[in-house]
């Protein structure tokens, strides 16, 4: 619908008004809500929808920032068009053209019915006649936000071993104040992440928020790039921008020369909009499953075991692994992955001689398949390690494949970075060694389940191409193999982007071997990935007590629950407390898929004594579904209450489905859930359901509690109606 020179699209939960004036740039006016208040006023005249700098004409101003780029202000509006698909997306589509370069650039913006959430990138063709380099291509750029005066900025530093760390700071902290009415400029100062190089959440994962201190409304993004990327926030005429973008020269030497002809597509950007940050979490969360490959996986959820994190730790060999698979059967496990090392014929050589992908003699007398087809009799799904886009400098295969097949730098040397070579994806016989290398584990072998590890990281040129390749490839292989399963892992989350999500079916959350430093990662990591994608390591050890054994077990039940640790030392008892703990997971997994999450606490700090996830489940036509809260003790005073805003003041039914410590419980008292951990470290796992027409108790009698005592995982205490 266009009004004036504004064109109006979306649909029932967004809205976007362009600004299309013939004699200026086509303007990204308005991303809200239907409803939502701060409608820039009809004197604002928005940034232009796309930001582009070539090589010769640089930006229109000088600061690293998205906004102000020379060609941007010379765009001017060719066409534009909406559709509506049968997939349930809006697409609308801005075309621009610069005289100048002879440049058309494409605006596309995507959104899903019903939810609040743009999808946007950008669209290069030459359509001059001589050559143009792309340096930078931005992937969303939004002005007329609030001011920076009333808005708080969020920014999730995500480091090896300690992943998914969320801080806020007042926006006006990086876009000070500096007397816009004198200098009738705007701030070159702003609020600016980058992601450098094939980790491309190493530092900060590829996401950020401003939440509106007035009135709690939230803008959330990511940028959905595995080869790095940048976002600013800023001041532009007393409003705020946001800009998005993937890879360019400035940041990540990267660059693309577009002959006559030639065409370019940014990586996506997503902007969700709601009520706090977690109800804009919640429409991101809903748009993540929406752009991600249809798997089964996504609905089973099987329980896996991988037998490296404070176990094997790279050492397996057939003598290590066979009682480790029988326990793994006892406790529940459905997948057994066998994880890095199995290659190694040498002691220490699995690092830089990997590349060929043969089981190693050594550790396997009898063949590999022994071990496999034990996993197999035991009922589970065999599974392997695998870190196909490197090779050991001392592989036969760095010999083999062409220099062509490696990413190199710009003198042609191949990249090394300790001890490996990266592979280049584009490559037609780097992608032939590694299609020839899965089809024999997979199909040869029977293996199910794939752990794709990626442990160095790079700079070099043609990254953003390879990685674009690399999901191609993955895809190509669930579409020859559909029923195989594949983990991405990156040394734990150092690949914890949106592009990479959406093509694999589990994300690594941490190395961390610490189950007591794991809480914060594992409540905090629903902010990158769905639930039922992000796999927490459940590492429980013989030599640990009853209580630490339910902790390390509990902190994965609101997640992928990936088992390790020495079960087959374990008795008969504790083995029976990880079963007990699995059972569970196996009756809640069934909600897991459908759960947006909430954190009743706050996001969590990484010291923070008591920790708080919780997951809400949708209930059929329209009723509220279960809710799920993972709660744990690390200190601090032995009793909390949890504020449970969503539910009704009528009361909720609790059941205390896993618990490790003494004492353990939790009930609805009328303000929130209060939970009793007397021990430290304490935790426990709660499902709440509500019940209609409850009084809801006076605050100074005591609910009935939902208990669990010195058995962890006890579940046979009947919780009553709290409240």
């Amino acid at each position: 619908m266009i009004h004036g020179d504004a064109l109006r699209w979306g649909h029932s939960a967004l809205t976007v008004d362009v600004g299309l004036g013939g004699d200026r740039p086509p303007r990204l006016l308005r991303v809200a809500r239907p409803g939502d208040p701060e409608v820039p006023d009809a004197s604002y005249e928005g940034l232009p929808l796309a930001d582009v700098t070539l090589l010769g004409t640089g930006t229109g101003w000088s600061g690293p920032r998205f906004t102000g780029t020379a060609l941007g202000a010379r765009l001017r509006h060719r066409a534009h068009h909406a559709t509506y698909g049968d997939d349930g997306w809006h697409r609308l589509t801005v075309e621009l053209h610069d005289l100048d370069s002879g440049l058309t650039v494409f605006a596309e913006y995507s959104s899903p019915d019903g939810i609040p959430v743009l999808r946007s990138r950008v669209r290069l063709r030459n359509d001059g006649r001589a050559p143009v380099t792309v340096r930078a291509a931005g992937s969303l750029l939004l002005g007329g936000l609030p001011s920076p005066d009333v808005l708080d900025a969020h920014l999730a530093r995500n480091d090896w071993l300690a992943e998914c760390r969320w801080s806020t700071e007042p926006l006006r902290a990086a876009v000070p104040d500096f007397g816009r009415a004198v200098h009738e400029h705007d701030a070159r100062a702003a609020l600016r992440l980058t992601g450098r190089g094939s980790w491309p959440t190493d530092g900060h994962l590829a996401m950020g928020a401003l939440t509106d201190r007035r009135n709690g409304r939230a803008w959330l993004w990511q940028v959905e790039s595995a080869a790095g990327w940048s976002w600013d926030a800023g001041e532009a005429a007393g409003r705020t921008y946001v800009g998005l973008g993937g890879p360019s020269y400035d940041d990540h030497g990267w660059r693309q020369v577009l002959a006559p002809g030639g065409d370019f597509a940014s990586e996506y950007a997503a902007l969700a909009l709601g009520d706090g940050f977690d109800g804009a979490l919640a429409a991101l969360t809903t748009y993540r499953r929406r752009i991600r490959r249809p798997h089964p996986d996504h609905e089973r959820l099987p329980v896996v075991f991988n037998d490296y994190m404070n176990t094997l730790m790279g050492d397996p060999t057939t003598d290590k692994l066979l009682p480790l698979v029988d326990a793994a059967a006892e406790a529940g496990a459905e997948y057994f992955c066998v994880d890095a090392g199995w290659y190694d014929d040498e002691d220490g050589g699995w690092w830089d001689s990997v590349g060929a992908w043969q089981a190693a003699p050594r550790r396997f007398p009898g063949g590999i398949e022994e071990v496999l087809g034990r996993i197999r009799a035991r009922g589970m799904v065999p599974g392997l390690w695998l870190e196909p886009e490197v090779v050991g400098v001392r592989s036969p295969v760095a010999a083999e494949l062409p220099d062509a097949a490696f990413l190199r730098h710009d003198d042609g040397t191949r990249v090394a970075e300790q001890g490996r070579h990266q592979v280049d994806l584009t490559h037609p016989a780097a992608r032939a060694h590694l299609d020839a290398t899965v089809d024999r584990i997979v199909g040869a072998w029977g293996v199910g389940y794939l752990k794709l590890d990626y442990n160095i990281t790079t700079t070099a040129p043609g990254l953003l191409d390879h990685s674009r390749a690399w999901r191609d490839w993955v895809s190509a292989l669930l579409d020859r193999h559909p029923g195989l399963v594949i983990e991405n892992c990156a040394s734990g989350g150092m690949r914890m982007d949106g592009a990479s999500l959406s093509v694999t079916q589990l994300q690594s959350t941490s190395d961390q071997q610490d189950p007591l430093r794991y809480p914060p990662i594992a409540a905090a990591a629903p902010t990158a990935v769905p639930p039922e994608q992000g796999a927490v390591w459940a590492y429980p050890q013989p030599e640990f007590t009853d209580t630490e054994i339910g902790f390390t077990v509990g902190t994965a039940l609101l997640g992928r629950v990936h088992l390790s640790g020495h079960l087959d030392r374990m008795t008969e008892r504790q083995l029976g407390l990880v079963r007990e703990a699995v059972s569970v997971y196996k009756v809640i997994r069934v909600d897991l898929p459908g759960t947006v999450p909430f954190w009743p606490l706050g996001l969590p700090g990484w010291d923070d004594e008591w920790v708080a996830l919780g997951l809400r489940a949708p209930g059929a036509l329209g009723s509220l579904g279960a809710t799920y809260v993972s709660v744990w003790r690390r200190g601090g005073a032995e009793e909390l209450t949890l504020p449970l805003g969503h539910l009704p003041d009528y009361g909720a039914r609790v059941e205390v489905l896993h618990a490790a410590g003494a004492g353990a419980s939790a009930a609805w008292d009328g303000a929130g859930l209060r939970v009793r951990l007397p021990e430290v470290p304490g935790m426990l796992l709660a499902r709440l359901t509500h019940v209609a027409g409850q009084p809801v108790p006076a605050r100074d009698e005591p609910a009935a509690g939902a208990e669990a005592g010195g058995d962890v995982g006890r579940r046979d205490v009947d919780p009553g109606v709290d409240g």
